[in-house]
């Protein structure tokens, strides 16, 4: 209570003594017979000098800055278009910082050389257009050179990559990130959204089996149309209208739905299932191999992602309802990296950056560069597995196939594709089979 009152007396001590220090500068400015809006020329040369001494603190203080916390903080490039990406930024910084300076040179400069004089009137300078045409061609032309050099760098990184680039799909829902490698023939299978499977088809990839997995479902599941026919024609239950019109609409799009499916499956080329059959994925690391191009396909389950690569200086938004792409080659294995930062904990990460959702933190992947052999080792154990003196499988080759057919030559787990959808009228009843998890396999190590 007694400390309480203290607080209280010292603000109000501290008001009263602020208004008496008021009254005594009016009472000052009444004897020396000016107004409170007349500026000495003391006082305007004082105020002259402090800008110039403002203007060496500011220069001096952000000089520091950089040599104290470092050039932007970016830390080493990790993939072979990413140096050339820090060179444009570098670039940019450049021209940012030298205008930074020229311009608040001059701002503080004018202030102290063209400080008010008595007796001076200020010189009335409207336009100059040989000053207008310095200051709008210069930076056009500044800009110009800077997106140029940007659209360059741009065509590298999502132009077609070759025929020796890995190509790898990654799946983005709230709230991780699903790896899914094209196996021995560097092919994706297709995918169709209205092939999406709770457990057994997360990915909605597409074969022969899945189709028909999909129809069955669709037909006989515990919430497919012979279920909500069922459930309809009922006579001993009795629905709100409300109920059973959400019902009937249900039905009417799920019959939609298999129409469609029946349609994918008349059209169905089975040759290509083997795309899909030899695809393998992993959860929660990325494994890639130095010096590989790789071609990165994104799809979004859900709401907009994006794949954020900070290490590689890469970035793309994944966009639900459509495919989006691009390339890089990492440059320096984990191991490499660990050693040039001096710190023997270090990983590359895969972020979202993208403000997706409640968990949106928590979206993230490690990310593990080997040097060739480690990798060829890790990626033939994944499309191969390992079989013990007996026959029996230590590890199971992690590939797709499985899911719907289990066979001692092609066991293990599930994943996606680049979409290149395929059946008429997909766009009918968008909504229905969007909306499931699956459980793929961890990387064998």
């Amino acid at each position: 209570m007694v400390t309480k009152l203290i607080i209280l007396l010292v603000i109000v001590v501290g008001v009263v003594a602020a208004a008496q220090l008021m009254r005594l500068y009016e009472l000052s400015s009444k004897m020396r017979k000016t107004g409170e809006h007349d500026i000495t020329k003391r006082e305007n040369r004082l105020n002259a000098g402090l800008m110039l001494i403002f203007m060496f603190v500011l220069f001096g203080g952000f000089i520091w800055l950089i040599f104290k916390f470092g050039w932007v903080g970016r830390g080493e490039a990790a993939s072979v278009h990413g140096h050339e990406l820090d060179w444009l930024l570098n670039l940019n910084f450049f021209i940012i910082i030298a205008v930074f300076f020229l311009t608040n040179f001059l701002l503080f400069w004018f202030a102290f050389k063209y400080v008010k004089k008595p007796g001076i009137p200020a010189f009335y300078y409207p336009h100059n257009n040989k000053l207008e045409m310095v200051w709008t061609v210069i930076p056009a032309i500044v800009l110009a050179v800077i997106i140029i050099f940007g659209l360059r760098s741009w065509n590298k990184v999502t132009d077609a990559a070759p025929d020796e680039a890995i190509v790898v799909e990654l799946f983005s829902k709230q709230f991780d990130w699903t790896a899914r490698y094209s196996g021995e023939d560097n092919k994706l299978g297709k995918f169709d959204y209205k092939l999406t499977e709770d457990t057994k088809n997360e990915l909605a990839l597409m074969t022969t089996a899945s189709i028909q997995l999909a129809i069955e479902n669709m037909q006989s599941g515990l919430t497919g149309i012979d279920s909500l026919e069922a459930q309809l024609n009922d006579r001993s239950r009795i629905y709100p209208p409300e109920i059973r019109d959400a019902k009937r609409t249900d039905l009417e799009n799920k019959e939609k739905l298999i129409r469609l499916l029946y349609q994918m499956k008349a059209k169905h080329d089975p040759s290509i299932d083997k795309w899909a059959e030899d695809d393998f994925i992993v959860k929660d690391t990325l494994y890639l191999c130095k010096g590989q191009e790789y071609e990165f396909n994104f799809r979004s389950k859900d709401v907009i992602h994006s794949a954020y690569f900070p290490h590689f200086r890469a970035q793309m938004n994944t966009v639900p309802g459509m495919t989006t792409r691009f390339k890089f080659t990492p440059d320096k294995t984990t191991e490499e990296m660990r050693v040039a930062r001096g710190l023997d904990e270090f990983n590359y990460m895969l972020y979202c950056n993208k403000i997706c959702g409640g968990s949106h933190y928590k979206m993230k992947m490690v990310i593990v560069v080997l040097e060739k052999d480690a990798y060829d080792a890790w990626a033939n154990l994944k499309m191969k597995g390992k079989k013990d003196a007996s026959g029996a499988w230590v590890v199971e080759p992690a590939t797709f196939g499985h899911t719907f057919n289990k066979s001692d030559e092609a066991p293990v787990e599930a994943a996606p594709a680049p979409e290149e959808n395929e059946g008429e009228g997909e766009d009918e009843a968008n909504a229905e089979a969007e909306g499931t998890e699956g459980t793929p396999v961890e990387p064998a190590q």
